[in-house]
């Protein structure tokens, strides 16, 4: 946001009731061909003034008239609510009072105050905020953010008044937080006359209302129920449903005021937990803030506008309220018109003007009706102020038509991003059920056969993964089967360095062999005893290596068994204790099965043999790759078999120990596994024990099954709206 300072149109909207055309004041002119199809005979209201200053009275041209005038319709350039044209704002109109055949009924029911703040059609408007209510009632605001309007403000910015002049109804008035709870305030104009009925609901508790003035009460006793007797707040929200014939189509959220100091009986950090609470809602990019600041402040150090600037830098999800413009200083009326303008503190959604019913007119038994024909008479008159009711920016009447168009292209415009996110979440919410699974029965005998049936897909999940067919359970990150075929690929690297080590090895070794135990051969024999003690000597090595392999293979088996035990069992506490018990037990018995046979498998490669075949195609391959470099042809002759032989051991090893480690490691433990963990079911006394849920497994469930029940009846609805 930034701070400019600028000159504000100063003729006002040439369509404007303070002008010769009071035709009509709204959010956009209609085209020509949508101002034709209008209803000549629909119910129109006006919120400027007429050509005189009266309701009802003079003559008007008719909407397609006005739309076919030649003059541009002014608008603030991105600053006011006549900004852009969307859908919505096609059909989203007020005509001026005075249209043919329809002047004695309009002053009739303004003379009654029966009619609607703004008229809308049913099919354009109050489908989107009915749409967003029910998400709301589902709970879906638990799961993810849905469109709404927040009101902010410091205490006695005058929040609550605007709350009750759209609403027409009294909120809580007094010193310190009032506003101890959010409240959620549902308007829904209704087309029929002298019509009002009131719902509240918290906890679970609901109460119909049958008059405004219980309204008041009920939100006290509302917060006590929740946050308690005295000053605490809480984050829970209460709802509070209006329909009316004198209320606009909208959904606003009401939150405490922004302490500064704590006073009386508040908390030390009531300003820290009043502001943690505000925060948590308007951060959301969902929400348009509704920022309330008196206009006898400056409006640079309001805390309300810090913080919506802190969630909304650029200022694209706020609208500033300026209250109490009868309390101006004389002499700066005009740095008020400046700042609606937006030519001070720039808001993209810009700024609105509103005289709220004070704590004078409350004394003086002023009712809301009232204080309204009192607004209208007070901008009317005032010199600074009145182009600003011309311009749409100020007056209650103005705000509600306002603020129900912003609430509804918002909605449109979250209405794709909201089905996704729904869809992922009920998707992601279906998969954590699944881990749960279904609670187990009561009686004996299906007991056994759900723990069969538990057993058995653990069991199968477990030989899926042994045989290499689990593409979704991975550790960390790499398939079970392909970390263990990696295990034995370098293996297989392994034994590759030692014959290359032990060919160098063998350079310098033979020579000195030579040296100290050659007798009378003549050059070119080879001592047989000599190669085998070579031979013995280094397969003796690998013993270690091999042994150290089948441990680490059977530790990542063991590991991810106890993952599969887990994801299976972990509704059920002491079946997962059962299982994962079996796993480490049989872990220990596999490996020192396998164990044995390598061992021995070492031990039988230190007999020396091969077939004659392979042995003379390894040797010749010996020969033909190393070069003569030792002094006697005996010496050559004994390093070229020695390392023709370890070759062929080395290509034995790395098949056989990775067998060996498969056959005990991978493909029969899970068949054991499988024989154990059904022999639970014969244990009849621990069944129960067995299959008792944890509390927590429990209410994870349940509260799974409700978030499922919530954001499929959300898709549903969403289904529906097209």
């Amino acid at each position: 946001m930034t701070t400019k300072k600028g000159q504000h149109h100063g003729s006002g909207n040439p369509y404007s009731s303070r002008g010769n055309r009071a035709e009509f004041q709204g959010t956009g002119i209609p085209h020509e061909a949508q101002a034709n199809h209008l209803p000549m005979d629909f119910p129109s209201y006006s919120l400027g003034r007429s050509k005189n200053n009266s309701f009802g009275e003079g003559t008007s041209p008719s909407p397609a008239v006005v739309a076919n005038d030649p003059r541009k319709f002014p608008t603030d350039k991105g600053n006011s609510a006549n900004s852009t044209v969307t859908g919505i704002e096609k059909d989203f109109w007020t005509p001026a009072f005075g249209m043919p055949g329809a002047q004695q009924a309009q002053k009739e029911q303004v003379k009654a105050m029966d009619a609607p703040l703004s008229i809308h059609y049913e099919h354009e408007v109050r489908p989107y905020i009915d749409l967003i209510d029910s998400l709301r009632g589902f709970g879906v605001d638990k799961d993810l953010g849905l469109p709404a309007i927040a009101v902010i403000g410091d205490q006695s910015s005058g929040k609550s008044s605007v709350l009750e002049a759209l609403s027409g109804v009294a909120f809580p008035r007094g010193s310190g937080i009032v506003t101890r709870c959010p409240l959620e305030l549902k308007l829904k104009n209704v087309k029929k006359a002298n019509v009002w009925q009131g719902k509240i609901s918290y906890r679970g508790y609901s109460n119909y209302l049958s008059s405004a003035a219980e309204v008041e009460q009920e939100i006290l006793k509302a917060q006590d129920s929740i946050a308690g007797k005295g000053v605490g707040i809480s984050h829970e929200l209460i709802s509070l449903e209006v329909e009316s014939t004198n209320v606009p189509d909208l959904t606003l959220i009401d939150l405490p005021g922004i302490a500064r100091v704590a006073v009386g009986n508040q908390p030390q950090d009531i300003g820290d937990q009043t502001k943690r609470l505000i925060t948590s809602f308007i951060m959301k990019q969902e929400t348009i803030n509704l920022v309330v600041v008196p206009c006898n402040v400056d409006i640079a150090t309001t805390e309300a506008l810090k913080m919506a600037q802190e969630v909304d830098p650029s200022g694209d999800r706020t609208l500033g309220i300026l209250t109490k413009p009868d309390l101006v200083d004389k002499g700066t009326e005009n740095n008020v018109v400046d700042i609606v303008y937006n030519l001070t503190v720039e808001l993209a959604k810009g700024y609105m003007i509103v005289k709220c019913r004070g704590q004078n007119d409350i004394n003086e038994n002023i009712s809301l009706v009232d204080a309204i024909a009192k607004e209208k008479a007070f901008f009317e008159n005032h010199e600074q102020f009145g182009p600003l009711l011309d311009d749409g920016k100020a007056g209650i009447k103005n705000l509600a038509v306002r603020l129900t168009k912003e609430l509804v292209n918002h909605i449109i415009k979250s209405l794709p991003q909201l089905r996704n996110e729904i869809e992922t979440k009920l998707n992601q919410s279906l998969q954590s059920l699944k881990k749960y699974g279904i609670a187990a029965p009561t009686s004996s005998s299906e007991q056994i056969t759900f723990l069969i049936e538990k057993i058995n897909n653990f069991c199968s999940h477990i030989k899926n993964l042994t045989m290499g067919e689990e593409p979704q359970d991975k550790v960390d990150g790499v398939r079970y089967i392909t970390k263990v075929r990696n295990e034995f690929g370098d293996w297989n690297t392994y034994l590759n360095k030692r014959v290359a080590k032990f060919q160098n090895h063998m350079q310098h070794l033979v020579p000195q062999y030579e040296n100290s135990y050659r007798g009378r051969e003549l050059p070119g024999f080879v001592n047989y005893s000599t190669f085998e003690a070579f031979i013995k000597k280094e397969v003796s090595t690998l013993k270690d290596p091999a042994i150290t392999k089948l441990k680490t293979i059977t530790d990542i088996t063991r590991d991810i068994f106890m993952v599969v035990a887990e994801q299976h069992f972990s509704a059920f506490s002491n079946l997962s204790k059962a299982a994962k018990a079996i796993i480490a037990n049989m872990s220990q018995k596999q490996v020192a099965e396998a164990e044995k046979l390598l061992q021995a498998q070492i031990k039988v490669e230190g007999v020396v043999y091969c077939q004659d075949g392979l042995y003379n195609n390894s040797l010749f391959e010996a020969k033909g790759n190393l070069l003569p470099h030792l002094a006697f042809t005996s010496v050559q002759e004994l390093s070229d078999h020695l390392h023709a032989y370890y070759k062929i051991v080395s290509h034995r090893l790395a098949n056989q120990i990775p067998m060996v480690i498969r056959c005990y490691i991978l493909d029969e433990f899970a068949d054991n596994l499988r024989t154990e963990m059904l022999q639970l079911t014969h244990h009849k006394d621990r069944i129960n024990d067995y299959l008792m849920e944890d509390e927590d497994t429990q209410r994870k469930r349940d509260d799974l099954k409700r978030k499922i029940d919530r954001l499929t009846k959300a898709q549903e609805k969403l289904f529906e709206f097209v």
